[in-house]
């Protein structure tokens, strides 16, 4: 299989995907680029190499570069995809892969015009723990779905020290819970309507955040299915012998089951059989450096996984996509605590001209 050539657009977040590169035989780093500097020359130091650059034109210039791996601040998304997929590489995104629209149609025509694929880097789904529950969840034991819960509770102050993540495009609605809700799609892609409240917590608010740090939504599928996703990222977590701070349940007519994040644990229930498995040998691969503040074993797992579908021709998951419906969702849930009235997801997705992405079913 060959090793494909990979570009690094972002060298604070795209450290993690770095590493998971470097330890892949799939893949071979072709050059990094970031505006700063400093950094560019300490991410060669922690790593070896030597290709680095300021210019974006010259990374998407260079020819080793097949597929461009875009970790940048949220609101660069869409113009750094666009500048990619125009270049003719592949890309995988970070998520929130957009966060907004605006840009949405853009992106659709740039994807389309190119043949390139995209992913959306959601690399919660590609850690042992989650991954192990769906595989589980697809045998069909655990039989129909009753509900889904998923949450993700992290004191995150050390993250403002970021200037940007004080700025009034950085939004922990879009840079944080996208992870629970996507672990929610998951299993319930054709979400038609959510409900919830936000708020801006003391120490979010003494930091200078700008946004809501704090969240609680309800969801309903199609035909009726509830779901519920909640965060928060400035306040004391609780010790994790207790809560894994990430977690997604769910509970189905047979059984139910249990992902932990941090604590590599899942735990399920089928009739009178129940088991607790952890993975707790794999933590020196998934958490490689800053305690487990990165996650780089997720990102090898997915860029290897990427790395599969493109050999073999296959579209990757969550593609383009999947990724703009589930942006469409968190505007919908944005919505929804400005007016503290339910929102339908149709309803945004018209707003942009984007109904035909709108899932089967979905009202």
């Amino acid at each position: 299989m060959k090793k494909f050539g990979l570009g690094v657009l972002g060298l604070g977040e795209g450290r993690s995907i770095i590493s998971g590169a470097l330890h892949s035989q799939l893949w071979t780093v072709s050059q990094l680029c970031d505006l700063d500097e400093q950094l560019g020359r300490e991410r060669c130091r922690e790593f070896g190499l030597t290709n680095f650059t300021t210019s974006l034109k010259t990374l998407l210039e260079n020819p080793a570069v097949e597929v461009v791996g875009i970790y940048t601040p949220d609101h660069l998304h869409a113009t750094h995809i666009i500048q990619a997929l125009r270049a003719g590489k592949h890309v995988i995104c970070t998520k929130p892969f957009l966060n907004d629209l605006t840009q949405a149609q853009e992106v659709l025509r740039a994807q389309k015009t190119s043949g390139k694929h995209i992913m959306v880097g959601q690399s919660s789904r590609f850690f042992a723990p989650f991954a192990r529950q769906r595989s589980h969840f697809n045998t069909g034991a655990f039989g129909e779905l009753i509900t889904v819960e998923a949450y993700y509770n992290a004191d995150h102050r050390w993250f403002l020290k970021k200037a940007w993540a004080k700025t009034a495009d950085f939004k922990w609605l879009y840079g944080g819970l996208s992870h629970p809700v996507d672990l929610m799609r998951w299993y319930l892609p054709d979400i038609a309507e959510v409900m919830g409240y936000a708020a801006l917590s003391k120490n979010g608010r003494e930091l200078g955040l700008k946004n809501p740090d704090t969240f609680q939504f309800i969801f309903k599928s199609s035909d009726g299915i509830p779901a519920r996703v909640s965060g928060t990222y400035h306040s004391p977590v609780i010790p994790l012998q207790r809560d894994s701070n990430m977690s997604c349940i769910l509970r189905c007519a047979n059984g139910a089951s249990q992902g932990d994040y941090y604590d590599l644990r899942y735990a399920w229930k089928l009739g009178e059989q129940s088991n607790i498995e952890t993975f707790e040998d794999q933590d020196d691969y998934y958490f490689r450096f800053g305690g487990h503040s990165h996650h780089a074993g997720e990102y090898q797992n997915y860029i290897e996984y990427f790395a599969r579908c493109l050999t073999s021709g296959h579209s990757p998951q969550p593609d383009v996509l999947e990724g703009i419906v589930t942006v469409a969702l968190l505007q919908a849930m944005e919505k929804s605590c400005t007016s503290g009235l339910p929102v339908k997801l149709a309803d945004v997705l018209a707003l942009h001209d984007l109904s035909e992405l709108l899932p089967a079913g979905t009202p």
